[in-house]
């Protein structure tokens, strides 16, 4: 296509074995039409989803959407999900390859939880989370687990896991004869909840898109 003359950069017709080029500065086109956008501004939103809404952009039955909860959403859609009885830190962008590659199993993106458990956890309990309980849809995979308070009347728990099966937490907790009171997401790799209030959305800083990206490979 170079040599048959179909390839324009900056308008101008390159020798016909080609030339480096740089994508950010110089506009490449076939037969007239732009191949490389230059200077594309993403947007990277981190959101705390509140429990009730539903973690994807449409719902058919109506209930709340976490693209509701922003005023500007065009373009936007989350990545991964968190059920709908569970709160915390979800990440909007419409950046498709950094989407892919925090839920992609490959990338290994460690997601830390803070789990109320009812009443106090049992050392036996803790262990077998630990190694990974079995489901029915198979074995699960060793979890980093803190035991960070135990009560009577109930404990809570800071677990890391990068799986992302359906409602997997609750899940393994439950086939420890654990039963969850609360699950609340509050780290996505680097990426952090902070004090960022329940239902409210803030645009991610240049330096967090970029510890983001890099984790999983991207410049």
């Amino acid at each position: 296509m170079v040599a048959a003359g179909r390839v324009t950069v900056d308008g101008q017709v390159p020798p016909r074995e080609g030339r480096l080029i740089d994508p950010e500065r110089e506009e490449v086109q076939l037969d007239g039409r732009p191949l490389v956008q230059r200077n594309i501004q993403r947007r990277y939103l981190a959101l705390n989803k509140p429990v009730g809404v539903v973690s994807t952009a449409r719902d058919p039955g109506g209930r709340p959407t976490v693209l509701g909860l922003v005023e500007d959403h065009k373009g936007l859609f989350p990545v991964g999900r968190l059920d709908l009885d569970s709160r915390g830190l979800m990440l909007l962008t419409d950046d498709g390859d950094l989407a892919l590659r925090l839920t992609h199993p490959r990338y290994q993106v460690v997601k830390t939880y803070r789990v109320t458990i009812k009443g106090p956890v049992r050392q036996e309990q803790l262990t077998a989370l630990r190694l990974g309980p079995v489901l029915v849809d198979g074995p699960t995979n060793p979890v980093e687990i803190r035991l960070l308070r135990s009560g009577p009347r109930r404990s809570l728990l800071l677990i890391q896991l990068a799986e992302g099966r359906q409602r997997q937490i609750r899940r393994m907790c439950a086939a420890v004869g654990a039963k969850v009171e609360d699950l609340e997401r509050v780290a996505i790799g680097d990426l952090r909840l902070g004090t960022l209030t329940l239902g409210r959305s803030r645009e991610l800083s240049e330096g967090e898109v970029r510890r983001l990206r890099h984790s999983v490979g991207l410049k």
